[in-house]
């Protein structure tokens, strides 16, 4: 059975006046996944539970799209040193 947008806004209408929160998250994901263009097959089917939400206050350019978490166990390459990075041979002033 596919549904349409309105029907899974009154299950989630319902779900949330149920107190039942974890199926109105289900229910307001496929929505959101079809008005990104997914079918109601394809967002039926969709594994929502990796998406992130935004977190209050994170407003700005560019924060409409999520945010990648990086894989379990991955480090930052280390800084480089602030003395002796950008510095060359050439840049030095000559006869001083």
């Amino acid at each position: 059975m596919t549904d349409t947008i309105e029907s899974l806004q009154q299950k989630m209408d319902a779900a949330a006046l149920a107190l039942d929160f974890e199926e109105a998250k289900r229910c307001r994901d496929r929505i959101s996944l079809m008005r990104g263009g997914a079918t109601a097959s394809e967002a039926e089917h969709a594994d929502s539970a990796g998406l992130l939400r935004q977190q209050p206050g994170a407003m700005g350019l560019g924060t409409s799209q999520q945010r990648v978490a990086p894989p379990p166990g991955w480090q930052p390459p280390p800084k480089p040193d602030p003395m002796t990075s950008g510095r060359t041979s050439r840049g030095r002033r000559r006869g001083a």
